[in-house]
């Protein structure tokens, strides 16, 4: 039976931007399935970057429907019932498309629709003419992450030393990992006055900015009580992992990529800023990311009381953006998410599973407002820890003070540990880039001081990312050294070639991680496998050499 979700108000009236009790105007469908889907496994070009795709290959993630985008013929049978309705956010892995509905006659039609399975209210937004800016684009921007120049010398971090220091960050950067390489994307509620500041020119003009996406409506058309600027909370989180500035700030990843997502809309909270948190971490996903960091956190809802949530919906299940993120943290990204700093239990998406929720220390001990677990269904969080007060970071200065200026301050909360895990995460993976963005994330817990002995408060403790480092190693590899594949797109006859060592065994996987070949062969330098029965479309294959290392390679089949 189809249903129209709305859930009871537990906690009373709620005196909001919008007043008591708004009505609904904004619903997230759930769509019944994918058919007729006009996306495929082999070509996963359509809806993943490059990047992305061969990252999968890498770590033998496999693509799924899951990853198909939202079947685009549902989206327009549904705009089309109403010219009033306009598109606000839409999931892939959850299969929903949340819409701004300001007629609530509709409803009843959306959900006569044969592919749709219910509907849930969102938001109570009221636009005014002009209500969202252009969609973003579901086929992802190709990413290439530049490389700038780090010597392998203790670099000059000035005021953010402490903070790195606590993680031994800093013997971690002096081995030569600053994070080069690496893309790092965060969501957050915005990025005011980035690209005034002088650590990101340098991120410019290095070539490692590489996207900046809205995915909220028209902030002009809000009609909020006035204009909804763009908040400065992104600039402050990204700075502590990006900011080189030697003698003033160094970051735990000065040598990464970044792409900057924008979810959370500054001065209300409502239950569809989970729907752009979920749409964020797809787009993250998408283009390649290596890491995500997320400040943001949900676990009140005052400006949409029809929802109402409490430690029960703490379970890593109940919230769209709690199971996004468990998706994101499986699909080969690093997530860490700041714990939240209620003081109370841990928020969404913080109690997500495969992910680093981050809470806030001072002087190693917990804070006293830093959200803990465990989490309804008795997990360990936070996972780690981190330096939560006096975090130096470059932020907006208040209007009162100079507007449209800056300037580096101390700062705290979970929301500023957070980036510092991430940004050394990012460092870890690229000394470890054998492991899984799992085995890392482990390999961060396993490091942590408390991990013997996890508590509500701390979690498994402060990370030490140099022992993490230093106590394992990536000698096997994957890389494919000396292994040459061509012709690369192939027809019917693919060769492989490795002149320093001989093939022992060759076996090939589809895109779904499907064997789909494999052949024994005497030890020889090259190999010729016909290929010519395959379907077209993406395969990883892997060869065992006769030093009893195996190298990983792609192709793709006409």
């Amino acid at each position: 039976m189809k249903r129209l979700i709305f859930l009871c108000v537990l906690f009373g009236l709620a005196i909001s931007l919008f007043g008591q009790n708004p009505t609904p105007t904004c619903y997230r469908v759930y769509l019944s399935d994918k058919n007729n889907s006009p996306y495929s496994i082999n070509n996963p070009l359509e809806y993943l970057s490059q990047r992305a795709i061969d990252k999968r290959i890498r770590f033998n993630i496999p693509f799924t429907e899951q990853d198909f985008p939202i079947n685009p013929q549902y989206k327009q049978q549904i705009l089309a019932l109403d010219p009033q309705m306009q598109p606000l956010a839409v999931s892939k892995w959850m299969n929903t498309f949340v819409v701004y509905c300001p007629d609530s006659a509709i409803i009843p039609q959306i959900l006569n629709l044969p592919f749709v399975d219910s509907v849930m209210a969102v938001a109570a937004y009221q636009f005014n003419d002009s209500l969202v800016a252009e969609p973003v684009p579901e086929n992802p921007t190709p990413m290439v992450c530049n490389t700038p120049t780090f010597s392998k010398d203790t670099l000059d971090y000035g005021l953010g030393f402490a903070q790195i220091a606590l993680h031994n960050g800093h013997l971690l950067h002096a081995e030569g990992f600053h994070g080069e390489g690496m893309l790092i994307a965060v969501i957050d509620g915005g990025f005011g006055l980035i690209e005034d500041m002088p650590f990101f020119q340098e991120i410019v003009n290095s070539g490692r900015f590489l996207g900046k996406y809205s995915l909220l409506p028209n902030l002009d058309s809000l009609s909020s009580g006035g204009a909804v600027a763009e908040s400065g909370h992104g600039t402050d989180v990204t700075s502590a992992m990006a900011a080189n500035i030697p003698g003033e700030l160094i970051g735990t990843a000065p040598a990464a990529s970044y792409v900057f997502i924008m979810s959370e809309v500054v001065g209300t909270e409502q239950l569809i800023e989970e729907d752009f948190w979920a749409n964020g971490a797809e787009i993250a996903d998408s283009i390649g990311a290596d890491v995500v960091n997320s400040s943001l956190g949900y676990y009140r809802f005052p400006d949409f009381p029809q929802v109402s949530i409490g430690y029960e919906q703490m379970d890593g299940v109940w919230s769209i953006a709690s199971r996004a993120a468990t998706i994101l943290g499986q699909k080969g990204v690093v997530v860490c998410v700041s714990a939240g700093n209620s003081g109370n239990y841990i928020g969404h998406p913080a109690d997500a599973f495969d992910i680093l929720s981050v809470g806030a220390t001072s002087d190693s001990v917990i804070l006293y407002y830093s959200s803990h677990g465990p989490t309804y269904d008795g997990r360990v969080k936070p996972d780690v820890v981190a330096e939560g007060e006096n975090v130096y970071c470059y932020s907006i200065a208040p209007p009162t003070y100079h507007s449209g200026s800056y300037w580096l301050i101390p700062t705290g909360g979970t929301s500023m540990a957070s980036p510092i895990i991430a940004g050394l995460s990012a460092c870890l993976w690229q000394a470890l880039p054998c492991y899984t963005s799992s085995q890392i994330m482990q390999i961060i817990r396993e490091s942590g001081h408390l991990y013997n002995n996890p508590n509500p408060k701390y979690g498994y403790g402060i990370p030490d990312f140099y022992r993490a480092y230093t106590s394992h190693d990536c000698i096997s590899g994957f890389e494919p050294q000396n292994l040459r594949i061509y012709p690369n797109p192939v027809t019917d006859l693919l060769n492989i070639l490795n002149p320093q060592f001989n093939i022992q065994a060759v076996s090939v996987y589809n895109a779904a991680g499907q064997l789909v070949l494999q052949t024994a062969v005497p030890n020889s330098p090259i190999l010729k496998i016909p290929v010519t029965n395959l379907p077209s479309g993406f395969y990883v294959g892997k060869a065992t050499l006769d030093n009893h290392q195996n190298a990983t390679f792609k192709f793709m089949k006409q």
